[in-house]
């Protein structure tokens, strides 16, 4: 007896047409991505990120002749996983990808359009977070000497990287600050993150002095006519993309020696040498901006190691060996004869 495909008809015709299917399933995608957009206020990039992810998974549906949300069932989702796998995404991007599939149909269910979901107990299987990478604090100061100078871009670079390193900054909030976020004689930014959240973020005087002269000496040289919204510039006046910082990094980290250095490693080497000077967990999360305190607990992993080197080198119980053999027993005196 010949196997049933799964979802389709014994005869092996496909149900209606796949037009209809991926209609009915993308106008419930729509519907969803127009509510993380409106009521979510999620970024362009986390948006472009949920895109992708239900378009893979409304690419396998289709293909196994699914119609609507409510003919999902936990055998599609195993074999979107396994899709996934074999394309070779990492564990942590199947991670992500299963994140927002299950945000979908919860969604679903909240607006009463399936009863339960079929993500409830999946599981994409347990994956390694790898450590960060971070600089040391001598690599930072090697990476910010190389962009010292008068030239306006090298004014802005310099601004820009102790913005990243001194107030842990991802780069997508970097470019987007605007004048209206800086609160420098109160020596803090105002800064809009993931989600469109807002927090205080306290400014270095050395980030406070390295912004000041590429406002006064260097922005008005890149924008004479003071048209532009965004604080960092291009050549062209016009506001500095996250690739084009990346590009102008990676050739300043060439220029001193430093191997594989993205705007990102500045935020975890801020993160790191935080803890390592003491600060609480709690207060490096609010100024990461993390929503949940176990993402920023990947850099207490980093610092541990870093403090029991410290320990090792410096404190004097760390190599004064102790013996583990039983001292010599005292000999009983012997009595004193009356």
């Amino acid at each position: 007896m010949k196997r049933e495909a799964a979802g389709r008809p014994a005869n092996g015709a496909r149900p209606e047409s796949a037009v209809s299917a991926g209609e009915q399933l993308g106008a419930a995608i729509d519907g969803y991505m127009d509510h993380l957009a409106a009521e979510k206020g999620l970024a362009r990039n986390s948006l472009e990120a949920y895109g992708r992810d239900l378009r893979l998974l409304l690419d396998v549906l289709k293909d196994r002749g699914r119609r609507r949300p409510a003919e999902v069932v936990r055998a599609d989702l195993v074999a979107f996983l396994e899709n996934l796998e074999q394309r070779g995404m990492a564990p942590a991007s199947r991670a992500r990808t299963l994140s927002a599939v299950r945000g979908f149909f919860k969604f679903l269910v909240r607006e009463g359009r399936l009863e339960t979901s079929p993500v409830r107990d999946l599981r994409p299987g347990r994956r390694h977070r790898p450590v960060p990478k971070q600089l040391a604090t001598h690599e930072i100061e090697t990476l910010l000497a190389g962009s010292a100078g008068d030239e306006p871009l090298l004014l802005r670079d310099r601004a820009m990287l102790e913005l990243l390193y001194g107030c842990g900054l991802r780069v997508s909030e970097l470019v987007s600050l605007t004048a209206a976020e800086l609160h420098l004689e109160q020596g803090y930014l105002a800064v809009v993150g993931k989600g469109s959240k807002e927090r205080a973020v306290p400014v270095g005087r050395a980030a406070q002095d390295a912004l000041r002269e590429y406002l006064e000496r260097g922005r008005p040289v890149l924008d004479p006519l003071g048209r532009a919204k965004t604080v960092f510039l291009g050549r062209a006046g016009k506001r500095l993309s996250r690739q084009g910082f990346w590009k102008r990094l990676r050739g300043l980290a060439a220029a001193a020696g430093l191997s594989r250095v993205a705007p990102h490693v500045l935020r975890h080497s801020f993160a790191t040498h935080l803890l390592e000077g003491g600060a609480d967990l709690r207060s490096v999360q609010l100024l990461l901006g993390h929503a949940d305190i176990t993402t920023t607990q990947i850099y207490t992993h980093v610092a541990a190691g870093r403090l029991s080197e410290v320990h090792r080198r410096h404190h004097p119980r760390a190599s004064m060996r102790v013996s583990t053999q039983e001292p010599p027993k005292k000999r009983a005196p012997k009595p004193t004869p009356c």
